[in-house]
């Protein structure tokens, strides 16, 4: 979760005369120099950040008159240190936003629009769905770099002993599974999560969405939202289907499990797939089945998109602009990103980017096969933060404390609170 917090304002503030660029640091160059730009990485450290620095010098080798400094801020960690920073006129030139972040920065004025710019040239080839996530009030404010959605993913070693010859189609479809797995073989067949984020499919297969973005409506509490999170919640009880772990340490208990073969199945996204491989169930990395997430009651499923986007900041001058723009066009084309698919076994957003050598990794080639299903968020500015809420409020469901009629009242009343000029 991400805290606005005085102390985390205060650590920004204090960052900015040593990684800001694009602000005040801009008139530091020399005019027969290169052009130094600051990018801030929001990947992981450890297990990403290498490929996307080695990137960055593979740019600087190719264009001599750019710098680029680069600077890893941990995710948790950016959203706030960037609005900090851009609000005194401090931010660095680039950011790799997170595609929720990328219409509320947008929204005030911190972003550059890129239609018509050398970053987004080879825009017909992103996907489009991407790219309109990446819009605000028409005009669009990031180059996709990586993006991503939730899968089923389950252990075809464990399904074939219990006889399961493919994936379970619906919700209904996997209850029935599980029992068939713990009866046959002792495992549990499913484990689900208690994030609102990884029930936002249940919503989609109902047909429905926290808000309907267009009518201006809050519909979290509606009927088929409640029929939605009923169906998550019926999930938590029953043959084969794990109890709600509500602990801070539950997406790591969940994700052990599966990894170790100790429960057959779970809701996860491809952020993930270096450590599937870790486990000792998917040492053979064929064992890894990835599917649709399962359907609702409507017949439609789905999941959510997420992913990141290569920002610029629209308060840099003109030169460290044109630098930065150059600098995504790079980051984002087909080479680089088959390139980080490679390396980090993320998803490209771009066809070209789906290589024989990427698709090898099974991973990645079972991901790419759901992304068709997943549902692009809508241009509200809002939208990330309609989840704070249901994280609060849906542990509670799930853990017994709190009934379900209880639990989406209380949403419903704290997100009328932030969008303030929505209807119930």
């Amino acid at each position: 979760m991400r805290r606005g917090i005085a102390a985390t304002a205060l650590v920004a503030s204090l960052a900015l005369a040593a990684t800001a660029c694009g602000g005040s640091d801009s008139g530091s160059d020399k005019s027969d120099g290169p052009t130094t730009i600051t990018w801030w990485d929001t990947s992981n450290a450890t297990n990403e950040a290498p490929t996307y620095k080695a990137l960055a010098q593979q740019f600087e080798k190719a264009n001599p008159d750019i710098k680029v400094k680069y600077v890893n801020v941990p995710f948790d960690q950016a959203q706030n240190k960037f609005d900090t920073a851009a609000g005194a006129s401090g931010a660095p030139d680039i950011l790799r936003s997170e595609v929720g972040w990328t219409p509320a920065f947008a929204k005030k004025g911190y972003f550059l629009p890129l239609d018509g710019t050398e970053a987004l040239a080879d825009q017909a080839k992103f996907q489009p769905s991407l790219i309109e996530q990446a819009k605000f009030d028409g005009k669009t404010y990031g180059v996709p770099l990586v993006t991503d959605t939730l899968a089923l993913v389950y252990n075809k070693a464990l399904y074939k002993k219990a006889g399961i010859t493919e994936a379970p189609k619906t919700w209904d479809d996997l209850k029935k599974a599980a029992a068939t797995i713990k009866q046959k073989t002792g495992v549990d067949g499913y484990w689900g999560s208690t994030q609102a984020y990884y029930a936002q499919s249940f919503l989609y297969g109902e047909g429905t969405d926290t808000v309907d973005a267009s009518a201006k409506k809050i519909t979290v509490n509606s009927a088929a939202a409640q029929k939605a999170y009923g169906t998550w919640q019926g999930l938590f009880s029953g043959k084969g289907l794990h109890k709600a772990d509500t602990t801070a340490d539950a997406y790591a208990h969940i994700q052990d499990a599966f990894v170790n073969g100790k429960v057959a199945s779970i809701v996860q996204g491809p952020w993930e797939i270096t450590n599937f491989y870790k486990g000792s169930a998917f040492t053979d990395k064929a064992n890894l089945g990835i599917a649709t997430v399962p359907a609702g009651s409507t017949g439609k499923a789905g999941a959510p998109t997420g992913g990141h986007n290569l920002s610029v900041y629209a308060g840099s001058d003109k030169a460290h602009q044109a630098a930065s723009l150059k600098f995504v066009k790079f980051m984002t084309s087909a080479a680089s990103q088959s390139t980080i698919a490679l390396k980090n076994s993320t998803l490209p957003t771009r066809d070209d980017a789906y290589t024989s050598a990427v698709k090898a990794d099974p991973g990645i080639a079972g991901y790419q096969t759901v992304l068709a299903a997943a549902q692009p968020r809508p241009a509200l500015p809002e939208y990330s933060s309609l989840w704070g809420p249901l994280d609060t409020e849906l542990p509670k469901i799930a853990g017994g404390k709190e009934s379900l009629d209880k639990g989406l009242n209380n949403v419903e009343l704290a997100i009328a609170k932030l969008v303030p000029d929505f209807s119930k």
